[in-house]
């Protein structure tokens, strides 16, 4: 029974550090976002810029690995940053932006007066 007791306990601890550690490593995915210059292409909540897509949703949409390969080797229209970021950088990159699951703001069509 003490066995159990033990293991139970230290289960609960582990994952309270496992959901602590995440927190922190998606808070630190945010800060690399804004550092790094993504904010200057993209938005997420309606912040950012509008050259590259809207990632409000992404989490949503793309897998940790098609996130790794866009953000490390780029596309025709987005460079490639696998040189510009540490491993543990991109991780919590990563981390932020699947957290990232909200639907993008829908916009209003522009009217052009005639």
């Amino acid at each position: 029974m003490k066995f159990l007791l033990s293991l139970a306990a230290f289960v609960l601890a582990f994952s309270s550090f496992s959901i602590a550690s995440s927190r922190s490593q998606r808070a630190h995915g945010a800060v690399v976002f804004n550092e790094s210059g993504c904010r200057h292409c993209h938005s997420i909540g309606n912040v950012g810029g509008h050259k590259g897509p809207d990632l409000s949703g992404v989490g949503r949409r793309k897998s940790k690995a098609a996130m790794r390969q866009q953000i490390v080797y780029g596309s025709k229209v987005m460079p490639a940053f696998g040189d510009d970021l540490e491993p543990g950088d991109l991780k919590d990159l990563i981390a932020y932006l699947k957290s990232c699951r909200q639907k993008p703001a829908k916009t209003q069509p522009v009217s052009i007066p005639n």
